[in-house]
């Protein structure tokens, strides 16, 4: 028969034996997470995107539109003041000519212009609409040299020469902006060139700063720089059309064509937006109220 002290030695090594099965099941169950460690956090990606998108938003507009903003100071530069009247003289490649104003033609006449395109002489008594319109086709040369006596800009470009891209950036600069006109020019020597009276400049390049500066510096300059300060730029009703301007005449100017020095043409002494009568418009035609100003009127503020 077993004695006290064996029984107890049994119950104790059953004891350990139960515990360590436990242990075993417990091991096998896995371990609890130890207090302390925190869980994995969801990474909020919707917004990180967002974040990113907004970066990318903000890095697309400032590559697009500080090039803009760098090239309207420095076109800032060129504005006219008394202290320089014509700061054009400072760009370079700008071509320059004297012009006597207020020569004008029929509408049936041509003009044996000495530059291409021409930037002065005698001219259409008829001005094209040059209220920051862009004309698909080429129009008349004589109406756009009369613009130009206005104040106008007038960017004209070679179709075979100039790309859409470049196209487009020419009438990002005219398009609505008063006192500019742009229209094609077949035959061109130039892809791009640009007028204003008694100034010219040819380019190769749409995006070429020195546009922004010739039109800082000539578009409405009242220091002298062309004849007819106050002048309109508007419609003619009856007179001109915009929708369907008289076509362009890429012909060399036949014998009868009227000189340079206006031979056998009377000057204008009542010329339109001065005060005077329109002598010279189809038929005596005067101009509607709303566009008439009065003698000594200023000239108006460059608008866009």
């Amino acid at each position: 028969m077993p004695s006290g002290s064996e029984n107890r030695g049994a119950k104790n090594s059953g004891a350990k034996s139960a515990k360590a099965i436990k242990a075993a099941n417990k091991s096998a169950g896995g371990a609890k997470p130890k207090a302390g460690i925190p869980k994995q956090r969801n990474i909020p990606w919707l917004t990180i995107g967002a974040v990113v998108a907004v970066l990318a938003l903000i890095g697309v507009l400032a590559v697009n539109l500080f090039p803009k903003y760098q090239d309207k100071a420095e076109a800032d530069k060129f504005a006219p003041s008394s202290e320089n009247k014509d700061p054009s003289i400072e760009i370079d490649g700008v071509v320059r000519n004297e012009y006597p104003p207020a020569l004008h033609v029929s509408a049936t006449q041509r003009v044996a212009y000495d530059k291409t395109p021409p930037f002065g002489g005698p001219h259409d008594a008829t001005w094209a609409t040059c209220t920051g319109i862009v004309y698909p086709n080429a129009i008349r040369t004589e109406n756009a040299v009369h613009s130009l006596e206005h104040g106008a800009v007038w960017i004209a470009y070679n179709p075979d020469k100039v790309s859409e891209d470049q196209r487009e950036a020419l009438a990002d600069r005219v398009d609505g902006k008063s006192y500019m006109l742009m229209s094609p020019y077949p035959g061109l020597d130039s892809p791009i060139s640009l007028q204003s009276w008694g100034h010219q400049l040819k380019l190769d390049d749409a995006n070429d700063p020195r546009i922004s500066q010739f039109i800082a510096a000539l578009r409405l300059n009242n220091f002298g720089v062309y004849p007819e300060v106050g002048a309109s730029c508007s419609t003619i009703p009856g007179a001109f059309d915009p929708d369907n301007p008289p076509a362009f005449d890429g012909s060399a100017p036949g014998p009868d064509a009227v000189p340079m020095n206006g031979e056998g043409l009377a000057q204008d002494q009542g010329e339109l937006g001065t005060g005077g009568v329109p002598g010279g418009l189809p038929g005596g035609m005067q101009l509607p109220p709303e566009l008439q100003l009065p003698p000594e009127a200023p000239a108006p503020a460059p608008a866009g």
